[in-house]
């Protein structure tokens, strides 16, 4: 392994963001393009204008017709501005939604992707109605009738990372994070400087080993030694039989709409079992 990928701190929580945010790791199309076949990308939200921080498509996976959405964050500077690096828009989100009503009007699973630090904050995008756009995202998925499947696989940020992950079953890769905030947003907070990043990443609880313990995720799927970057492809192919085999469950549910809102009104209670 090279040095250079190598996480520079001690801190667990710290070293799991660093490789989240890796600038090798794999991207939401470097993962369509080992998963599926057949990929024909689809594109704007019929009121504004096409966001390419979030993708989307119809798709061959593993022998079933699915629909595959996620952000693209870009692997060089050139993509990353483009893509905006990875930060949707309302367009971006109203897209989406466009697609996953798409994909439930010719009954195909949907697959998401996750790899975002937020949505995009800019007033450009308030003017647009950004707060809007993902709660209307939220609502709307809870009620699709079709199979969704989110994978977190690098970094879950808030709103912006939610809006797509409203899902009857999540997944998460080993070094994937998750959380309703950056480390560096959740330090400026709670203690007026950003330098506590690490501290906040371990209160935080943003790792996938503490969030599949908290019960808001269904599975942690494996990455090969020093993350999914050192060998995509491998990590490609164990994200795959972790979504066929997630996805073949879901075959036999015969309410999903009903499987995902139990899922979501679970999270967050707690029981003291000696009262």
């Amino acid at each position: 392994m090279n040095m250079a990928d190598l996480p520079s701190s001690s801190n667990p929580a710290w070293q799991r963001v660093e490789l989240a945010r890796h600038p090798q790791r794999p991207s939401f199309l470097d993962f369509v393009r080992e998963l599926c076949s057949d990929f024909f990308e689809l594109h704007g939200d019929r009121r504004f204008a096409d966001d390419e921080a979030l993708v989307g498509g119809i798709a061959a996976f593993r022998g079933r017709q699915v629909l595959v959405l996620g952000q693209q964050r870009g692997h060089d500077i050139k993509e990353r501005i483009r893509r905006n690096f990875g930060q949707a828009k309302p367009e971006g989100y109203r897209k989406a939604l466009r697609l996953m009503r798409l994909a439930e009007k010719f009954h195909r699973p949907i697959l998401t992707f996750v790899d975002t630090q937020g949505a995009y904050p800019g007033i450009d995008a308030e003017e647009r109605g950004q707060a809007e756009a993902i709660a209307f995202n939220l609502r709307e998925m809870a009620r699709l009738r079709v199979p969704v499947v989110a994978t977190i696989i690098g970094e879950g940020g808030s709103g912006g990372a939610l809006a797509i992950a409203l899902a009857n079953r999540v997944l998460m890769l080993e070094n994937a994070i998750y959380s309703v905030i950056s480390p560096e947003g959740c330090a400026s907070i709670m203690w007026r400087d950003p330098a506590k990043k690490e501290t906040a990443a371990a209160a935080l609880r943003l790792t996938a080993p503490e969030l599949l313990e908290l019960k808001l995720i269904d599975e942690v799927v494996p990455e090969p030694e020093g993350g999914a970057h050192n060998d995509p492809a491998r990590a490609a192919a164990w994200l795959g039989e972790a979504l066929e085999r997630t996805l073949n469950q879901l075959d036999a549910a015969a309410d999903l709409p009903g499987q995902r809102y139990q899922r979501w009104r679970r999270m967050g209670q707690f029981f003291d079992e000696t009262a």
